[in-house]
């Protein structure tokens, strides 16, 4: 299979690049990789460096909004895994035009491309957060989209975008949904190594409100071996839930971080709440667990033990 994977030199889009040309999931073995990434501030060919020498992989600089450009890629491509997005909230609440732009737009001309290029396959990554806030319960895929953010409301615009090329164009897209992930090479803006960061360096940390919003937390590693299911087996037209199973609240979270880096509550500050701050996320996985064999391997405890690990011994891919 020749995969074309947007976003690729992102924390998750790499992760995935990494792992397919490490053949690590079944039906992808021996696939050729050609990463897209405009290589905008969390964009790092870093990322990519254990594997930059693969026959296998092949770098493009570039925009997923040039439509030019994506019409001399797509004709030498089987497969799109589309993770390119501006995925920041706290960026979205100041200004949501790029937002709109690369995560909606930018979709839409790659729905484009695959249509005008008969792509045989399509996979669009999205998020929880499309699904808004929920007090009990987990989501299944059938929930009602109801997005809190400019970032998430343009993920929900992505994913209604995707869904309907398959609606009205027979496409073979699938949508996957992810709680929120952690691992090594994670850009920190993000809470898990924006927290370690600082930590380490004897810095405090903002904690929002009095941190009782609750996240589900999914290793990387299991989210992309999650993608990669969808990828090979998934059904056109699906929507598929990808979760950790580790709820905690952002308070729990900080003192497991706290913890990890040797320091007390004397080193957070707690900050004005975001604005439209949703309490709790939390998703259903019956359905890619019943219909593709999918569970969450890393346990949390010791994949945040790696991961503060990991910062502490690559300053000199973080520190710049």
């Amino acid at each position: 299979m020749r995969i074309l994977v947007t976003g690729g030199a992102g924390f998750i889009g790499s992760n995935f690049v990494r792992r397919t040309l490490e053949d690590a999931y079944p039906g992808l073995e021996g696939a050729d990789v050609t990463v897209l990434d405009a290589l905008t501030y969390s964009g790092n060919l870093e990322n990519l460096a254990s594997v930059a020498d693969s026959p296998r992989y092949r770098f493009v600089e570039g925009d997923i909004r040039d439509a030019a450009l994506l019409d001399t890629l797509f004709p030498e491509i089987d497969a799109v895994v589309h993770f390119a997005a501006e995925s920041h909230v706290d960026r979205s609440v100041r200004d949501a035009s790029i937002f709109v732009e690369t995560n909606v737009l930018g979709t839409q001309q790659l729905l484009d491309a695959a249509l005008r290029n008969n792509l045989q396959r399509f996979v669009h990554v999205s998020t929880d957060e499309v699904y808004g806030s929920i007090a009990e319960g987990s989501w299944a895929e059938d929930r009602p989209l109801e997005p809190n953010s400019p970032y998430s409301a343009s993920k929900a615009g992505s994913d209604l975008l995707a869904r309907s090329y398959h609606r009205t164009h027979g496409l073979n897209v699938s949508i996957t949904r992810c709680s929120n992930n952690y691992g090594p090479y994670h850009f920190p803006e993000k809470v898990i190594p924006l927290f370690v960061t600082n930590l380490i360096d004897d810095k405090h940390v903002p904690l929002y409100g009095e941190g009782d919003n609750i996240r589900d937390w999914l290793h990387v590693d299991d989210h992309t071996r999650g993608i990669a299911l969808v990828l090979v087996n998934g059904r056109a037209g699906e929507i598929y839930n990808i979760g950790g199973g580790t709820e905690l609240t952002n308070k729990e979270l900080t003192q497991l971080l706290l913890d990890a880096t040797g320091k007390d509550w004397s080193f957070v500050d707690r900050v004005q709440d975001r604005l439209g701050h949703d309490l709790r996320y939390s998703v259903d996985i019956s359905k890619i667990r019943t219909e593709l064999g999918y569970e969450p391997q890393v346990p949390f405890t010791q994949g945040l033990a790696d991961v503060v690990q990991w910062y502490r011994d690559n300053r000199t891919w973080w520190e710049p």
